[in-house]
């Protein structure tokens, strides 16, 4: 998933420059200067299409948010989200084991959640047949790809919270915690 959304995210890089070096272009040629120098030129560069990628911002919205769920499921599996740990460093192993139980148990009910709701959202914009402004293409589209991320990363997170409750019977570390720690 990490990789798709790595993917995505290079996509949209280059979709992002070729919509601003198009619109610089765009404004370029509507210049004074360009249109006395050659005007023929102008016209039919501007003609054959130069300037922003048209949608660009609706497809940007839709990759990030692609691109945000596609990274959740490493984040869980590896411990990296960020964190800030006041008072863990002062408590027993134990104690840690039983805090990262409840964070891990919490996180997956959150994450259970966002994607239940995603998938409500993804039923209720296919029932209204709801567009893009610009492109219009469905919105559910859009629902559906995050769903696929969403839906992963709650899968690995139960997996993790069933492997926090591993590690309290057994009273050892399987997983690592929390790596993103900000002190």
């Amino acid at each position: 998933m990490a990789y798709l959304g790595g993917a995505m995210l290079l996509a949209l890089i280059v979709l992002t420059c070729v919509s601003v070096i198009g619109r610089s272009l765009n404004g370029f040629f509507h210049t004074d200067f360009m249109e006395s120098l050659a005007p023929g030129f102008a016209a039919w560069t501007l003609d054959s299409g130069v300037g922003p990628v048209n949608g660009d911002f609706e497809l940007i919205e839709a990759g990030v948010a692609f691109a945000i769920f596609a990274f959740l499921p490493l984040c869980q599996i590896t411990g990296s989200h960020a964190s800030v740990e006041l008072l863990a460093r002062a408590m027993s192993p134990a104690v840690n084991r039983i805090l990262q139980f409840i964070i891990d148990v919490l996180f997956a009910l959150v994450l259970l959640l966002i994607a239940v709701q995603l998938f409500s959202g993804m039923q209720s914009k296919m029932r209204s047949g709801q567009t893009t402004l610009l492109l219009e293409f469905p919105i559910w589209w859009a629902y559906a790809v995050c769903l696929t991320g969403a839906a992963v990363a709650a899968i690995v997170a139960i997996y993790i919270a069933i492997v926090r409750a591993a590690e309290l019977a057994a009273s050892k570390a399987i997983l690592p915690s929390d790596q993103g720690e900000l002190s």
